[in-house]
């Protein structure tokens, strides 16, 4: 099954640090809310602090909880998830009102305002935990949603092997064939690797592998072309921690095409493709550019038309961390440049 179809667990979502601080800030809005039941006196301030606090402690306890019960909640289904997530919300609740309690009660205090106490305190943590839990469904439902939106679009990009490329390569083949059969092979090798790649690989991969693939096809267009298409690859050492970079699978392989489709193949003359790899801060830049026909083609004025997939599927990668930006350059190539969290 794809990295895509292996719905991530809802804790893993919970416990994501962006997801953490909404959570955190949550909790001290909650407290807010509840210091303005009581009137705006002097005592005000106090109270807010107290209940922030009670609310901080709270909320951590029970990330804490379900942190430490990630290992149960992975065997367990995900509908099991918002069940131990409210009990532990509730446990949470009581051991922090009681002990609240005890630190602040008053000798004059009966038994029964503790009872008052506690069961106010509880029922509190049932509403606002079944109002969040609520919350967290229709997010995890959207999320799903997008996940399912994002499936679609990796199978489009898998089906998408245009058909003039395949007639292109068995033709190239078929002309290779009798004077050279060891490159008719060699062709022929390499473009079952590349479907095999492009239809049957994970969804979410190594930036090396996408590199071995886009170079498969380049190897296939290069019969095509011959000297027509010049190839420059700026790559860092084999053994460089930037390979091993995570990206979703097919997004190097379309940008290389587009750049053979709109850039080299409309001109007689051909052009020159380059595709470089390198590191900036926390991410990693893989620049892909072309030059383009002299005068342009109306071929050459649909670059960005099959970039859009590649690029909703980069934004939605690592907390919305990547992205791809294309256009003309101040040289008039075109570029497009995936940046990708490292």
């Amino acid at each position: 099954m794809s990295a895509i179809a292996q719905r991530e667990h809802p804790v893993e979502a919970l416990l994501r640090p962006k997801a953490l601080v909404v959570t955190v800030l949550a909790s001290e809005a909650l407290a807010v809310v509840l210091s303005l039941t009581h009137p705006l006196d002097a005592d005000w301030p106090v109270r807010l602090g107290l209940l922030s606090l009670s609310l901080l402690w709270i909320t951590i306890t029970a990330l804490c909880g379900l942190a430490l019960c990630r290992p149960l909640l992975r065997r367990l289904p995900t509908t099991a998830f918002p069940w131990l997530a409210l009990t532990l919300l509730v446990l949470a609740t009581g051991a922090v009102a009681h002990t609240g309690w005890t630190l602040t009660r008053s000798a004059s205090v009966s038994d029964d305002g503790y009872s008052m106490f506690m069961l106010r305190a509880i029922a509190t943590a049932l509403v606002v935990g079944m109002l969040a839990l609520l919350i967290y469904q229709n997010y995890l439902q959207g999320r799903e949603a997008a996940i399912g939106h994002k499936e679609a679009e990796l199978a489009v990009l898998r089906a998408r092997v245009q058909p003039h490329f395949l007639f292109n390569t068995l033709n190239t083949g078929i002309a290779l064939l009798h004077n050279q059969p060891e490159r008719a092979e060699r062709l022929l090798l390499d473009l079952s690797d590349l479907f095999r790649a492009a239809f049957s690989g994970p969804a979410v991969g190594p930036l090396r592998a996408e590199i071995a693939l886009a170079q498969q096809y380049l190897a296939i267009e290069s019969l095509r072309f011959a000297e027509r298409l010049d190839v420059q690859w700026v790559l860092p050492d084999e053994d460089s921690p930037l390979l091993d970079t995570q990206l979703p699978a097919l997004s190097l392989q379309p940008l290389v095409e587009n750049a053979i489709k709109h850039g080299i193949e409309p001109s007689l003359l051909g052009g020159r493709l380059e595709i470089s790899i390198e590191p900036q801060g926390a991410q990693v830049l893989v620049r892909v550019r072309n030059t383009m026909p002299n005068p342009p083609s109306t071929s050459s004025r649909g670059h960005g038309i099959g970039l859009d997939a590649v690029r909703a599927r980069t934004e939605s990668f690592g907390d919305g961390s990547g992205r791809l930006q294309a256009g003309p350059d101040a040289d008039g190539n075109f570029v497009a440049v995936l940046t990708l969290p490292r």
